[in-house]
């Protein structure tokens, strides 16, 4: 791992969970982390009751768009956290991976998302407290 992790956040869609990951990271985390995040197949935007749920705390992701995961994005990426996108994961030799068991958020109430939201942020605490000591 370098100075400065890379943390790569994928779900099928890159819509929900992944997105709120990668703002929570971003967020809490600021610039001594590097984040990423992408799907196996794509939405044509992020969820926008993930947007409000995130919104409520604070946290803008209004702008993020999905991405398709890339075989460098895992390539270069220290830590591969994946969240329901099973084998469409390309796996390295070397990296550390994580599997986030969460709800999906999709078509999911605000309620909902807000569990699944705060769900993400106690687990994206506990990553960033082990990737910086």
């Amino acid at each position: 791992m370098t100075d400065r992790p890379s943390v790569l956040f994928v779900c099928v869609h890159n819509a929900g969970r992944s997105q709120m990951a990668a703002g929570w990271l971003s967020h809490l985390a600021g610039d001594r982390v590097e984040v990423r995040s992408a799907g196996s197949a794509p939405a044509g935007r992020v969820n926008p009751v993930a947007v409000e749920a995130m919104r409520e705390v604070g946290v803008d992701i209004a702008a993020e768009r999905p991405k398709v995961l890339t075989t460098d994005a895992v390539e270069s990426s220290d830590v591969v956290i994946t969240m329901g996108c099973g084998d469409a994961c390309p796996v390295f030799p070397g990296k550390r991976y994580e599997d986030w068991q969460l709800d999906d958020p999709a078509g999911q109430g605000i309620e909902a998302v807000r569990s699944i939201r705060d769900q993400i942020r106690a687990r994206v605490a506990a990553l960033i407290d082990d990737l910086t000591r």
